[in-house]
C-alpha cells in the first residue's frame, strides 16, 4: 500500500504543478495588450512612404486621397483613445475632424466618410503587442466600383514610439508604407 500511496502523491503533485503552469494559458483574456492611447506626431525622418520614398505623397495625408477614411497610417498627427474593447482615432485636417472607431474583439466596425463607408476588423497578436486592422472600402471611379483593402499593423516599439505598417491594394498594385509616430 505504501508504494501506491507514494505514486498517488507524486501524481497529485505533478497535476498541481501542471495546473499552475497552464494557468496563464487558460486565462488568455488576461494577456496585457498594448495601449495606443495618446497624441501621436508623425516622425517623417523615421517613416518610409510608398515603398521606401522618404517623404509623404502630395495630398496623401491622413484622411485624404485614396487613403481617406482608413485611419492613422497615412501620415499626419492623430489622437488615439483606447478603452476596454474600443479604439477611437481622431484626426484633424484644417477645420474638419474625422473620428473612426474600431472594436478590438474581431467584430466588424463600420466608419462613414464623405466618400462612403469603410468596414474594418481589428485583431490582436497572441502576445497582445500588435493590433492588425484590416479595412475594406468600395471606391467608385469612372462608373466602375473597385474594392480597396488595407492591412495595418500597429506596434508600440517603445512607450513613446508607434509604428504602423500599412499594405494597401490599389488598381496600380500593392503599396506599403511604414509610418513612425512619436508620442507628444
Amino acid at each position: 500500500m505504501g508504494k501506491h500511496f507514494r505514486n498517488f502523491r507524486i501524481t497529485l503533485s505533478a497535476v498541481i504543478t501542471l495546473a499552475f503552469l497552464l494557468m496563464p494559458l487558460v486565462t488568455d483574456g488576461q494577456v496585457k495588450k498594448a495601449d495606443f492611447s495618446g497624441t501621436w506626431a508623425l516622425n517623417a525622418e523615421k517613416s518610409s512612404f510608398r515603398q521606401g520614398q522618404g517623404q509623404p505623397p502630395q495630398g496623401q495625408g491622413q484622411g485624404q486621397g485614396q487613403g481617406q477614411g482608413m485611419r492613422g497610417g497615412f501620415g499626419g498627427n492623430f489622437t488615439a483613445k483606447q478603452e476596454a474593447n474600443l479604439l477611437t482615432v481622431e484626426r484633424t485636417r484644417g477645420e474638419r475632424t474625422i473620428t473612426s472607431k474600431y472594436t478590438l474583439d474581431g467584430k466588424e466596425s463600420v466608419n462613414s466618410t464623405g466618400r462612403g463607408d469603410s468596414k474594418s476588423v481589428a485583431t490582436w497578436s497572441s502576445d497582445g503587442k500588435t493590433l492588425t486592422i484590416v479595412t475594406t472600402r468600395s471606391v467608385e471611379r469612372d462608373g466602375q466600383t473597385t474594392e480597396m483593402k488595407t492591412t495595418e499593423s500597429w506596434t508600440l516599439t517603445s512607450p513613446a514610439s508607434l509604428s504602423i505598417v500599412s499594405m494597401m491594394n490599389t488598381p496600380n498594385g500593392e503599396r506599403k508604407t511604414t509610418m513612425v509616430y512619436d508620442k507628444k
